[in-house]
């Protein structure tokens, strides 16, 4: 590939007529990806005035800066390319935000586990030290997974990639903390947190994966002080025990009401403490009493609270027992609780141990079985935040697809807690938040105060916890676009048009940034600004969503539609498969099963069928520029100035098939962008399929060759108009294909103009958009006779073990003159893609005869004196009709559909009304024929 002068005087690679003879999608991929990032094809400046071409934007979920790419992450890329390059395509002013994110908790792990192979600890280094390891762990490690996606030519805006560390995104975070501080919707306060011993910090509820394990229940006594009586209580933590404060009764309870206001005495620690009347206790539960440990339960940290209970913590931020645990402490949790119980039974107060089933929490980043921990941490008080992304969801602003999830959003936001968004950990936007180290003062500020402000002291430190890093992922739909400054990319890019991912993020990710988009774009405390006394609050609401579009796609599972993981060893690493079957054929399978709502079972097979495909439209165009070479030299398609028409431009419709492919280029175009529209990434895929395979390279090309043969006089002109016609087709095709195939039809895009191509890619050419006037359904239906007929000649012979290079003369029975007058039009295309000898109209019906196919609008027999056995063909026959019975009732189920009749197309509706009448006379002509043979 060398580079010339577009006529724009632009720079575009150059790729000759001459295709290599076989199609390898690893010579051809690499080159091109580098040309497109080289050339900076997709980056995108917001337009300094008024531009009329309409917005589409989305932000790339930010990868983790520690991850390398997996098939969901693949899966999800293709998808948004596929869209991005769509609209880049259909005209839209085009953005794709690409960034990765810092990762907290994954990342510092990654840096920790350096330092423990050298034998080190971070405490040993320091936090600054460790700090600037992990930037330079990143410098040498964090791009992996975007290096990966410009291999898979993933069409961002590479000048516009973030780090979510980045000064500027950091900048923007300190903002939203101080703001919403400044509002009293951040709060620092002694609650009960998921806690992780392993990461040693704080974990969100969405963080920790809980499942079902075998445990036990332990019924324990305790002795009620001053009298012989004891009260028995259940715990699955006995180790918890330690740091109890209270046994509660249900006021209620008639069995409890004489101990009411007593006491009993903690065994193993020898604490009295009260017995309390409070709902935590249910008298059909168990016993009807229950222990209460503040510091270690959260529904006892409630009790505690009403009851001014004290909190006892007795373990450490290593799930250690502490000091408080008394001759336990030093043990760790597991430990302490085998000795807790062997001490409870040896004192007699072991009631009883019973299998149970317990729904264990652990931490979803390192498996560790996290512990509720009584801890102090910065929380942000979310009512207010939910109410308006509520609202925002509940008036349509933004909209789900598959469209059961805005029910799942809503059902979680309606009963959303305060998040805790402190991390105990050294990575990450550290908390602007500081303390006085001499009158207790905490000060929240933009940046790093010098002295206080409530004494005169000076001696400040900064809080040591860091942010969830979905505190600062949250923000990125604002953020990456230059928030809080007023950037010009704000007022044209935002709101994005369309978030795609995955449904284990909705709460994480998705429902936050919807929260934190509608507060500070437009939040309903904001003064009025010029210009806003023309908009009602709904009008201010729209507008400060973070997308307009969620869609939510399925996952992607092994052949046997197991969840793919390493435990089981089915992971696929796209990267081999690409490697041996080229991007193209990788992204169009992953297209081609992403039906909404509907996981993927990823089979390899279905690949090496789609690397087929490649392969034949690779070939389908050698064939096309051996015969322009030929017939043709120097033709290129036809353009219009540096923009092609969206449309098949330069086609003369000359015959039949001419007319026919034109308009089903044109139809197929159109369901191509419906099935878009609507995410049916499986719609268009197979229409693209059908269309090249089917309907392109086996049915016009076929039809075509005779003409493409000719050489001489005026043969030689309809030969070029031929090829004309040809490469007008090709043309338009690959621009309908490059969203799926982006790599293939590059090649083949620059091969068409000989190298020198109106623009520097086929990606800002213009997407085919269906032309009204070159729709002809009297076209199509024509030649779906001719498509029949051929297609039951075929299968006939095959029926009656013709021999190949042996041409049989057929019988065609039909009551309708137009269809025989269109069969003897094309008689020369009926013999030579049937193989057939010569063909005759028979004046009787033919269903007496064998060998016959029965059509809705003819009937055909092929000659050819080769006896039928009977019972085989009554078996035939009985087969063929139950195909039409099942087809007949599916017609007829989805026409007495209401739902699937106000939906579907008006072209499907109505080709099934006319496909039920035909389907009755072929259910006629078969039962006849099955009556004869009996």
């Amino acid at each position: 590939m060398v580079e010339s002068s577009a006529p724009d005087g632009c720079m575009v690679a150059t790729v000759s007529h001459e295709l290599s003879k076989s199609y390898e999608p690893g010579a051809i991929e690499k080159r091109w990806a580098e040309y497109w990032i080289e050339q900076k094809l997709f980056h995108v400046s917001a337009p300094t005035k008024e531009d009329p071409r309409p917005v589409f934007s989305l932000l790339l979920p930010p990868p983790n800066v520690t991850g390398f790419l997996h098939m969901g992450h693949m899966f999800e890329q293709t998808q948004m390319d596929i869209m991005v390059r769509w609209r880049r395509m259909r005209g839209f002013l085009t953005l794709w935000l690409p960034g990765t994110d810092h990762a907290g908790i994954g990342t510092q792990m990654m840096v920790e586990r350096q330092l423990q192979s050298e034998g080190k600890k971070r405490e040993q280094v320091g936090r600054e030290a460790f700090v600037e390891r992990v930037w330079e762990w990143r410098r040498h490690y964090g791009g992996a997974i975007l290096d990966q996606m410009k291999r898979l030519g993933a069409s961002v805006d590479w000048d516009r990639e973030y780090f979510t560390m980045d000064e500027n995104l950091s900048r923007a975070v300190r903002e939203v903390f101080v703001r919403l501080y400044d509002e009293g919707l951040i709060y620092r306060g002694r609650y009960i947190v998921n806690w992780c011993p392993r990461c040693g910090t704080a974990v969100s509820d969405l963080e920790v994966k809980h499942e079902d394990v075998a445990g036990k229940l332990y019924e324990i006594r305790y002795p009620v002080v001053g009298t012989n009586e004891f009260i028995t209580v259940a715990t699955t933590r006995p180790e918890t025990m330690l740091g109890d404060t209270a046994v509660a009764v249900n006021e209620k309870d008639e069995r409890y009401r004489h101990l009411h206001g007593r006491k009993v005495r903690l065994p193993l620690m020898n604490r009295e403490i009260p017995i309390i009347t409070d709902e935590l206790a249910n008298p059909e539960f168990g016993t009807g009493a229950v222990k209460v440990t503040p510091a270690h339960d959260p529904n006892d940290f409630e009790a505690g609270l009403r009851h001014n209970l004290p909190q006892i913590d007795v373990m450490d931020e290593h799930a250690r027992m502490n000091q408080n645990a008394g001759p336990y402490a030093g043990l760790d949790r597991f430990e302490a609780r085998t000795r807790v119980v062997q001490d409870l039974e040896a004192q007699g107060l072991l009631v009883a141990i019973k299998d149970h089933t317990i729904p264990l929490g652990k931490c979803d980043r390192c498996r560790t079985i996290v512990e509720p921990r009584l801890s102090a941490q910065w929380f942000v008080k979310v009512e207010p935040l939910a109410k308006r992304a509520i609202e925002a969801v509940e008036k349509g602003y933004v909209r789900f697809t598959p469209e059961n999830y805005k029910q799942v959003y809503l059902n979680w936001m309606y009963n959303i807690h305060d998040w805790c968004i402190s991390r105990q950990l050294w990575w990450g936007h550290r908390i602007p938040a500081w303390r006085c180290l001499d009158c207790n003062t905490i000060i929240v500020a933009r940046e790093t105060p010098t002295k206080c402000t409530q004494c005169p002291g000076s001696r400040l430190e900064q809080d040591p916890d860091v942010l969830d890093t979905w505190f600062s992922s949250g923000l990125l739909p604002f953020t990456a676009l230059g928030w809080p400054d007023a950037t010009r990319d704000l007022e044209v890019f935002y709101p994005t048009s369309l978030l795609i991912t995955g449904f284990d993020i909705l709460f994480f990710w998705v429902a936050r940034m919807i929260m934190l988009g509608c507060w500070f774009i437009a939040p309903p405390h904001r003064p009025q600004r010029a210009g806003d006394d023309a908009k009602s609050a709904d009008d201010v609401l729209r507008e400060s969503v973070p997308f307009r579009e969620v869609y939510i796609h399925a996952l992607v599972r092994d052949a046997d539609r197991q969840k793919m993981s390493k435990t089981k060893g089915n992971v696929l690493d796209p990267i081999e498969v690409i490697e041996q079957y080229g991007t193209d054929a990788t992204r169009f399978t992953l297209a081609a099963m992403a039906a909404p709502g509907t996981d993927i079972a990823f089979n390899a097979s279905r690949t090496a069928g789609y690397r087929n495909f490649a392969n034949k439209i690779w070939n389908a165009c050698r064939f096309m520029f051996m015969n322009l070479d030929r017939v043709a030299p120097g033709l290129r398609p036809d353009s219009a100035g540096s923009r092609p028409e969206a449309g098949v431009r330069g086609f003369e419709a000359i015959a039949l098939e001419d007319r026919w492919i034109l308009s089903r280029f044109n139809r197929v175009a159109q369901e191509v962008s419906e099935a878009l529209e609507a995410y049916r990434f499986d719609d268009a895929a197979r229409g693209i399929y059908d269309f090249f395979w089917g309907e392109l390279c086996d049915w016009y090309i076929e039809l075509i060759k005779p003409r493409l043969a000719s050489e001489e006089g005026a043969e030689k002109e309809a030969a070029q108009r031929a090829c004309k016609n040809l490469v007008s087709l090709f043309e338009a095709a690959i621009r309908l294909l490059h969203p799926v195939m982006p790599f293939i039809t590059e090649e083949i895009w620059h091969a068409l103009y000989d190298g020198r191509p109106p623009l520097k890619s086929v990606a800002l050419a213009a997407y085919p958009v269906a032309q009204a006037k070159q729709l002809d359904l009297a076209a199509e239906i024509e030649m779906a006779v001719l498509q029949e007929l051929i297609v039951s000649v075929r299968n006939l012979r095959a029926e009656l073990a013709v021999e190949q290079k042996q041409r049989v003369p057929i019988q065609i029975f039909t009551e309708e003159t137009a269809v025989r007058t269109l069969i003897e039009q094309n008689r020369g295309a009926v013999e030579r893609l049937a193989g057939v000898a010569k063909v005759t109209f028979a004046k009787d019906s033919l269903a007496k005869l064998s060998s016959v196919r029965h059509a809705a609008r003819f009937d055909v027999h092929v000659v050819y004196e080769k006896k039928i056995d009977a019972a085989v063909e009554r078996v035939r026959l009985k087969k063929e009709l139950e195909r039409i019975e099942k087809e007949i009732a599916n017609v007829q189920r989805q026409l007495g559909n209401d739902q699937f009749l106000s939906k579907a197309p008006a072209q499907v509706v109505e080709g099934l009304r006319k496909r039920e009448p035909e389907l009755a006379a072929l259910r006629e002509k078969t039962q006849s024929k099955l009556q004869e043979l009996r």
